[in-house]
């Protein structure tokens, strides 16, 4: 049995909870791989919104095995509040969630330099959610990090006092202020929430669910165009997005990887800095903002809007080895006349090309073909043969550039309303 991978192909906010929660009653496991709190996946079911972070968005399924992985990065408190919401829901998690031993914890300590690391850049900002990420990893990488096994250490204490001192000599270099005692008291809280969890060597457990013929859904976080590696450089986030994550976040060989699920907008967003070579900072950005109600379901802020980009696109199917395409809020451009699509970049030394740049931030000049809009509520469709002909139209464009089926649409925001086109 192989592991399927389930990611985005832009730069985040595709649409890949609600996606994991249609598909996950064809898995036996749901497995986190990378990422921490910075990540915000939306799930809308019986008229009530639910916005996980951390916890694999299987959860909402109780004879469903979910497990964050080795790669993620936990925040002890944010974690303590989703278990909190969850319960409130009348889902008991503890039933069917499973913590990696090597699953690095965020300290109050990581916010605090990500804030100070953030102030110090002015407007040169990566636009981190501060949540704590970039530094956390630093420290995994640095082999300074703290990992949920640790907190079972007679050694524990001392390691976490000797990490929040370093913390703290760092912010003193970017003359930030310093003290998280307000802090740690809800994070030692925390903790002693995760304790009260099954935590395991979970590489051995997604293992044993291969050997025993379970199937098995991996799912990311944030977007490829956030990938640490392949991403838009330096405005990226601290891991690696992509389906080689996967085999490192949660202890899988690379042969193990079966199908590739690639989730992307009908459209573009971007949270935060960095560059967006079909962004639309005009009266047509705010309507894709406005009808997408495209606002960060982790930081609240409003995102960026552009037309969809198949250059990037075709580059993030490339790198992950994408089989199936899912694409996400069809029915944000019903309102449009025409819908432009970006097919080429024209560089600043008037080259036309289908390659991503080494630096998204050098002039680009998008070439776009214009298609017809479908100026029709497709919300209510319930089959394929319902969508109108400007839609296939658009979707077999799609298609055939990135020589890939798309085999899931969604037509709206509750999970009920995701169209399936010849998927197995």
């Amino acid at each position: 049995m192989k592991v399927d991978v389930l990611l985005g192909l832009q730069w985040g906010d595709e649409g890949k909870g609600k996606v994991v929660d249609v598909l996950t009653p064809r898995y036996d496991l749901i497995a986190r791989f990378q990422g921490g709190p910075n990540a915000g996946h939306s799930l809308e079911f019986n008229e009530i919104k639910h916005v996980l972070h951390t916890i694999p968005s299987g959860i909402f399924h109780p004879d469903k095995l979910n497990v964050i992985g080795n790669g993620v990065v936990i925040d002890p408190v944010i974690f303590k509040k989703e278990i909190e919401s969850l319960e409130r829901l009348g889902v008991d998690p503890r039933k069917n969630l499973v913590l990696s031993k090597k699953a690095h914890l965020i300290l109050p300590s990581h916010r605090m330099l990500d804030a100070a690391s953030e102030h110090s850049k002015g407007k040169a900002k990566i636009g981190s959610t501060l949540k704590g990420i970039g530094p956390t990893y630093m420290d995994k990488t640095g082999r300074n990090g703290i990992r949920i096994g640790d907190i079972f250490q007679a050694s524990f204490e001392e390691k976490y006092r000797a990490l929040v001192e370093k913390h703290q000599q760092l912010a003193a270099l970017y003359d930030y202020p310093s003290d998280i005692s307000d802090q740690e008291k809800e994070w030692f809280a925390g903790l002693e929430v995760i304790k009260s969890f099954r935590i395991e060597a979970t590489e051995y457990l997604v293992n044993e669910a291969l050997r025993k013929e379970e199937r098995v859904l991996a799912e990311g976080a944030q977007g490829t165009l956030l990938d640490i590696d392949f991403g838009s450089y330096p405005f990226v986030t601290s891991s690696n997005t992509v389906t080689a994550g996967a085999c490192t976040g949660l202890g899988i060989a690379p042969n193990k990887i079966g199908k590739v699920y690639g989730i992307f907008k009908a459209y573009c967003t971007r949270v935060g800095s960095g560059p967006f070579p079909t962004e639309l900072e005009d009266s047509t950005g705010d309507l894709l903002r406005k009808q997408g109600n495209e606002f960060g379901s982790t930081t609240g802020r409003p995102r960026r809007t552009g037309w969809l980009d198949l250059v990037s696109l075709k580059y993030s199917c490339m790198i992950n080895g994408v089989t199936d395409l899912i694409l996400t809020k069809a029915d944000v451009l019903s309102d449009f006349d025409s819908i432009m699509v970006a097919v080429a970049y024209r560089t600043s030394e008037a080259e036309t090309s289908l390659e991503l740049p080494y630096s998204l931030e050098e002039t680009i000049d998008p070439q776009y073909i214009e298609l017809p809009g479908w100026k029709a509520d497709i919300t209510q469709i319930t089959s394929e043969n319902e969508f109108p002909e400007e839609l296939n139209a658009y979707l077999n464009f799609i298609e055939e550039y990135l020589e890939l089926p798309i085999t899931l649409v969604s037509v709206g925001p509750n999970r009920s309303q995701i169209i399936e086109r010849y998927i197995d």
